[in-house]
């Protein structure tokens, strides 16, 4: 499968897949975390067959345009933890347009 070129957190798109590092899907990406304070990437939720879980920084080796490839294997996967609530959430900004996705206005606070 071709994945594209890796993007920035900003730019993932929600729906995008997510891979385990054993090449298995586990999930698709439903939004994106970030520590708005130091401008950092915190995290991804995505949606499972079991429900909403969190992937944390260190556990996504790659970001490209259609694909997220985690560190983790599909085991440990199947152990991620559900999303803290209380952390900000982003939401994809559909009326940014191509531009706004360039400059990192693909995602705005909820």
């Amino acid at each position: 499968m071709d994945e594209g070129h890796a993007v920035s957190y900003k730019l993932l798109k929600r729906g995008t897949a997510v891979h385990s590092s054993d090449g298995e899907e586990i999930g698709r990406v439903e939004r994106v975390l970030e520590n708005p304070r130091e401008h950092i990437f915190d995290g991804i939720v995505i949606t499972t067959a079991r429900g909403l879980r969190f992937v944390d920084a260190p556990e996504v080796a790659r970001i490209a345009e259609r694909r997220v490839t985690l560190s983790i294997d599909a085991a440990e996967a199947a152990e991620l933890p559900e999303p803290d609530p209380g952390a900000p959430e982003f939401k994809a900004n559909l009326a940014g347009g191509r531009l706004s996705r360039i400059f990192g206005g693909a995602w705005r606070r909820k």
